[in-house]
């Protein structure tokens, strides 16, 4: 039986913040968090398949999917507004104690929320969710890194090409063992969403705020060497974004840390949905009950 999934909007801090929501509300929360340049709709055929056990919870960060896209004069786009939004929905909604699954851009999201003290994280599922250095793949980052470090007219070009049309199929279709398995709808739905009016300002904000997420890892790796976190990391092993060396690098302070690659890139549940629900349920069921 298919559990109904809910639609929902909440005020957050004056922004319209969207998110789905499954299954019973009173089993553990799951927080799944989305990365660039997709939105919950990422998630869409996951929660299904978790609602039956699981209380699963789905955002639209803002500016992106369904969420608030307020201009990038009117609002501070960086990671710690973006995660501070995200708690504000938590705090919403009265859920403090969650397993949260991050992806891509939400895992700066997820590990700012995990070193809240308002929030008990009670385990990780990171699918190229990053969180060490080994994780950046070349080329892809190089431009990243160039427009963050020097801002202006020679480094915007590359920045603004990782938000075109053509990148953002490459990221769905990339290290897919056979690409007629991932939908255009993904694409076509993300591309359409970052061509609206002043997303471009957006986007750019945050790839010029991402180092702050590089200057938070040692206290990221201090809590997970405190802490012992459970942790799942389900990643595409071809993945040109976030590379497989970065979910081999939980182990480095998280000794018993699972990790299982498949043969996927970086949107893998688009290939592999099966075997990433049943990892994450088998974990989940071992390490939350």
């Amino acid at each position: 039986m298919v559990l109904p999934m809910h639609h929902r909007t909440v005020t957050v801090d004056a922004q319209q913040v969207f998110y789905r929501e499954a299954g019973p509300e009173e089993a553990p929360t799951v927080l799944l968090l989305h990365g660039f340049p997709s939105s919950s709709h990422m998630f869409r055929h996951l929660i299904p398949g978790l609602a039956d056990r699981y209380h699963v919870i789905s955002t639209d960060h803002v500016g992106y999917g369904q969420s608030s896209m307020p201009r990038a004069g009117e609002f501070t786009y960086t990671f710690d507004h973006l995660a501070a939004i995200t708690a504000g929905l938590l705090e919403k909604l009265g859920i403090s104690r969650f397993s949260v699954y991050v992806h891509d851009y939400g895992a700066p999201i997820g590990w700012r929320l995990a070193l809240n003290p308002a929030f008990e994280v009670t385990a990780v599922i990171s699918q190229s969710g990053n969180a060490y250095m080994e994780g950046f793949a070349k080329p892809f980052w190089d431009d990243l890194f160039s427009y963050a470090t020097s801002p202006g007219p020679d480094t915007e070009p590359g920045a603004r090409a990782k938000f075109s049309a053509e990148t953002t199929r490459w990221q769905y279709e990339n290290g897919a063992g056979d690409p007629s398995l991932v939908s255009p709808d993904n694409w076509l739905h993300d591309q359409t969403l970052l061509d609206r009016p002043g997303n471009d300002q957006v986007q750019l904000a945050l790839f010029r705020d991402y180092p702050t997420n590089i200057e938070g890892y040692p206290q990221l790796h201090e809590y997970f060497r405190a802490s012992q976190v459970p942790l799942l990391a389900v990643w595409g092993e071809r993945d040109e974004i976030f590379g497989p060396d970065g979910a081999h690098a939980f182990s480095q302070d998280l000794p018993d840390a699972e990790v299982h690659l498949l043969p996927a890139g970086h949107f893998a549940l688009e290939t592999h949905l099966d075997a990433i629900s049943g990892y994450i349920r088998g974990f989940l069921g071992r390490v939350t009950g």
